[in-house]
């Protein structure tokens, strides 16, 4: 019987990621650029956080409910991913097999899983899209 797959066969290991010092204009810009919802944020190549698509939509309703579009995007040019982004990420071997991740996932209700190394250093993202697109490719 053939092996289980693995994170590391399904993962995509060209990440957009940010850095704790760069803004949620910046973090906006790569998602709407990229079409991605999720960036790691990296310190030294190591995971530190998280910034989610979902976050960038509840800042803007919190801080800018009152707020005219021209502040907004001052705010959003001057605020820091590292006082937005979550540090307590749940993050993957890449030798887990992939039904644990997506039990994971799916337990969580997370959208994706940063997938780290014995260092915590970034090697990949496996994402919600990668579990479909696993789904499409094993029907028939």
């Amino acid at each position: 019987m053939p092996s289980e797959m693995s994170v590391a066969d399904l993962m995509t290991t060209d990440v957009v990621t940010l850095t704790e010092d760069e803004t949620l204009a910046l973090a906006q810009r790569c998602m709407a650029r990229g079409r991605i919802r999720h960036l790691p944020v990296v310190r030294k190549g190591k995971l530190v956080g998280l910034i989610t698509h979902r976050d960038l939509l509840a800042a803007s309703f919190s801080i800018f409910a009152e707020v005219e579009a021209s502040e907004q995007r001052r705010i959003f040019d001057t605020v820091r991913v590292v006082e937005l982004m979550h540090r307590d990420v749940v993050a993957v071997s890449p030798s887990l097999p992939v039904s644990k991740a997506a039990r994971i996932l799916l337990e969580n209700k997370y959208g994706c899983l940063p997938v780290v190394d014995e260092e915590q250093q970034l090697q990949g993202i496996v994402t919600e899209a990668d579990f479909l697109r696993l789904t499409v490719q094993l029907l028939p």
